[in-house]
C-alpha cells in the first residue's frame, strides 16, 4: 500500500497529496499526519469520497489508512 507522508505540513497540502494519491492508487493509501487539523480534513476528504478510514496513533503523528 502507497504511504504519503504529509508531516510537517499545514493544510490543505496534505488534503490534495491525498487526492492525487488516490487517484493512482484507489484502493487505498495510508496518510502520515502530525496535527490534529490535517488528521479532521483528511479523513473527511477521504469518507467524502467514499473511503474506509482507520486512525492509528505513532508517538506525536497519526496513521490514517484509507481503503474502499
Amino acid at each position: 500500500m502507497e504511504q504519503i507522508n504529509a508531516v510537517g505540513m499545514s493544510c490543505p497540502q496534505p488534503v490534495l497529496m491525498t487526492k492525487k494519491a488516490l487517484e493512482n492508487s484507489p484502493k487505498g493509501i495510508e496518510v502520515l499526519v502530525d496535527n490534529n487539523t490535517a488528521k479532521q480534513n483528511v479523513s473527511r476528504f477521504a469518507k467524502n469520497s467514499g473511503y474506509k478510514v482507520d486512525v492509528e496513533e505513532k508517538g506525536d503523528n497519526y496513521l490514517l489508512i484509507i481503503k474502499k
